[in-house]
C-alpha cells in the first residue's frame, strides 16, 4: 500500500476510511508519491507529498491575499496530494506551480485560481475554500516572485512578461489536468476558473487563448484591458497631485459617499443605506462646495474638480469620453488610489519601469493622457488585454462565463466590465449571449469583497450548477459579513445586523417588494429598470 493509501487508513479507522475512499473516487492510477516523475512537456515536478489534514503549513516565502481578497485559512483543510513544479516553456520562464488533489472525495471537477495586481506569489489563501469541497486546484505564481506591486520582475525579461500575460496560467491548467489524469485514472469531467481582479482578467484570457481549457469562467471584476487600467490609474493617482490643495482627505471621501448615498440610495424604493440600483444614480459634486470656511463636510473649488475628474474619466478635446472614471458609490475605497503622493505603483511601474523605461526623463507629472496612453497600449496589448470580439471560440464549444463585479470599487472601475460585456454581447450570436453569457452588478460592494452591500456569494457553485444542468443563472443569493475586518493593529468594527440580498442578471435590478423582512433577499424581486 502506497503513501495515498496510508494516510486515508490514518485517517479515521482502517475499514471505515478504505471504504470511503473507495466509494468517493475513481481507482489511482498513481499514488500521490508517484507523481512525482509525472513528465511534463515544459517542465518537471519538484515535489509531489501527502499532506495531512490541517497539516499544511504556508511557505515561509508566501505573501498574503491580494487586495480585495479573502483568505480562506489552513485549519480545516482536508487531506491532499500536494503537487509543485517549475515550468520553463523558455529559457527565462520560472513558473511555478501547485496542483491540491483531494486524498478522498474528489467530486471528479477541476478548479483554476487566478492572482492579484502583478502577482508574484501562489495564491494559497484561495486554494483551501475548493478543496475542501472536493475539487482538485491549481494554481501558480505566473513565474516571478514579488510582492505585486511593483513590475520591476519584467524589466530586461519580455518572456517574463509573456509568463505573466497568459502562458504561466495554461502552463498551469495543462500541469493540473496533468496530475489529476495519473492520480484519479482519468482527467476532470468539468474544469472551471474562479477568480477576481488580475485573477478576473486571466480567466477572461483563458477564454480568449485557450478556449478549450475551461467548460465555465467566473471572472471577478476583471482588471480588463490592462493596459487602459494603467492609465485610469495614473489619472485618478494624479487628479489630488495636480496642484496643492486639491486632494479629498479621507473625511471629505467619507462626506462625498454620504451625499451620493443620500441621493441614489432611494431609487430601488427602499432606504437601507445600499445604492441597489447604481446605473441610475447621477450625482454632482459642486452640490458639496464651500460657501463658507473649508471643512471635512463640504469641499474646495479645485477639490471638486478634483471629484468630478475621476468619476468623468479622460476626456478628449471635444470632451468625449476616452477611458470611463469611477462610478457613484466608489468613494470610501478610492483613499487607495488617491492618497500618495504619486499615482499607484502597479500602474506607475508600467509606465516608468517598462512602457518608458528607457527614458531616464519621463516623468509621471507631465503624463500625456493622449500621446502616453497610446504608448501604454502598443507595449502590452497583445500580452494583456483581451478584446471583446475574441471569445467566438469559447461561446462556441459552449463555455459559460459569469462576469460580476462590485459597484463600489475603488480599484477597478465598475464601469469597465459594464462595457467589455455590452460589447460582448453584441459580438456573440443571441442565443449564445441568452444562454451563455451572464453579468452580475453587486451593489454596495467594493473590490473582490467588502463593502456596505451583500457580498458573499457562491461564484464557483454558480458557474457548477452553469455547467451541470445548462440552466443559465439569473439571481444569484449573496449575503453580507456581520465582522468587518478593520485596518491592522485596529480596533474591531462593531457588529452589523444578518443582512442578505439577490444579485439580479443584469440589466435587472433587486427591488423591494414593499412587504416583507427588509433583511432578506425573500423580500425582493429582480426586475427590469421602468426606462
Amino acid at each position: 500500500m502506497g503513501k495515498f493509501g496510508r494516510l486515508a487508513l490514518r485517517a479515521g479507522g482502517v475499514a471505515s476510511a478504505a471504504l470511503a475512499m473507495a466509494l468517493a473516487a475513481p481507482a489511482a492510477a498513481a499514488d500521490c508519491d508517484d507523481l512525482a516523475s509525472l513528465k511534463l512537456t515544459d517542465g518537471k515536478v519538484t515535489s509531489a507529498t501527502l499532506v495531512e489534514a490541517g497539516k499544511f503549513s504556508l511557505p515561509q516565502a508566501a505573501g498574503g491575499p491580494a487586495p480585495g481578497v479573502q483568505a480562506s485559512g489552513f485549519a480545516n483543510l482536508p487531506a491532499f496530494c500536494r503537487v509543485q513544479a517549475t515550468m520553463t516553456p523558455t529559457p527565462d520562464s520560472d513558473i511555478k506551480v501547485e496542483v491540491w488533489l483531494p486524498a478522498s472525495g474528489w467530486n471528479g471537477k477541476f478548479v483554476t485560481i487566478g492572482n492579484g495586481v502583478w502577482a508574484g506569489s501562489i495564491s494559497y489563501f484561495q486554494m483551501g475554500g475548493p478543496l475542501g469541497r472536493g475539487y482538485a486546484v491549481a494554481a501558480t505564481d505566473t513565474g516571478h516572485t514579488g510582492s505585486g506591486i511593483s513590475a520591476d520582475w519584467a524589466v530586461g525579461h519580455p518572456e517574463k512578461l509573456v509568463d505573466f500575460g497568459y502562458r504561466a496560467v495554461h502552463e498551469a491548467v495543462v500541469t493540473g489536468k496533468a496530475a489529476v489524469n495519473a492520480l484519479y485514472g482519468s482527467g476532470p469531467k468539468l474544469s472551471y476558473w474562479d477568480s477576481c481582479s488580475t485573477g478576473g482578467r486571466q480567466g477572461l484570457m483563458e477564454a480568449y487563448r485557450f478556449p478549450a481549457d475551461f467548460d465555465a469562467i467566473s471572472a471577478m471584476a476583471p482588471a480588463n484591458p490592462m493596459t487602459e487600467l494603467m492609465t485610469q490609474s495614473m489619472w485618478v493617482g494624479y487628479q489630488p497631485n495636480r496642484m496643492p490643495g486639491a486632494k479629498l482627505s479621507p473625511a471629505k471621501l467619507a462626506t462625498v459617499h454620504s451625499a451620493v448615498l443620500k441621493q441614489c440610495d432611494k431609487l430601488d424604493g427602499l432606504e437601507d443605506g445600499i445604492i441597489s440600483r447604481p446605473t441610475a444614480c447621477t450625482f454632482e459634486p459642486a452640490t458639496l462646495q464651500c460657501t463658507g470656511a473649508d471643512s471635512d463636510s463640504c469641499l474646495t473649488p479645485v477639490q471638486v474638480d478634483t471629484m468630478r475628474a475621476i468619476y468623468d474619466g479622460i476626456r478628449d478635446a471635444n470632451g468625449n469620453v476616452v477611458l470611463g472614471g469611477f462610478t457613484y458609490g466608489s468613494e470610501m475605497q478610492l483613499a487607495a488610489l488617491t492618497q500618495g503622493p504619486a499615482p499607484f505603483p502597479v500602474a506607475l511601474t508600467y509606465y516608468s519601469m517598462l512602457v518608458f523605461g528607457d527614458n531616464k526623463g519621463w516623468d509621471w507629472k507631465t503624463f500625456d493622457y493622449a500621446r502616453d496612453r497610446q504608448a501604454g497600449i502598443t507595449y502590452g496589448r497583445d500580452i494583456l488585454d483581451v478584446p471583446p470580439d475574441g471569445l467566438d471560440a469559447f461561446f462556441a464549444r459552449g463555455g459559460k462565463l459569469l462576469l460580476s463585479h462590485g459597484w463600489n470599487d475603488g480599484l477597478i472601475p465598475a464601469k469597465n466590465s459594464l462595457l467589455f460585456y455590452s460589447m460582448l454581447y453584441r459580438n456573440i450570436p443571441l442565443q449564445q449571449a441568452q444562454d451563455q453569457l451572464r453579468y452580475f452588478i453587486v451593489p454596495g460592494m467594493d473590490h473582490c469583497s467588502g463593502g456596505e452591500g451583500a457580498s458573499q456569494f457562491d461564484t464557483l457553485g454558480t458557474i457548477d450548477d452553469w455547467a451541470t444542468t445548462g440552466a443559465a443563472p439569473n439571481r444569484i443569493e449573496a449575503t453580507r459579513p456581520t465582522v468587518v475586518a478593520g485596518f491592522p493593529g485596529a480596533p474591531p468594527s462593531p457588529p452589523r445586523d444578518p443582512l442578505s440580498r439577490p444579485l439580479c442578471a443584469y440589466p435587472l435590478y433587486a427591488k423591494y417588494d414593499g412587504e416583507g423582512d427588509t433583511s432578506l433577499a425573500s423580500s425582493f424581486t429582480c426586475v427590469a429598470p421602468e426606462s
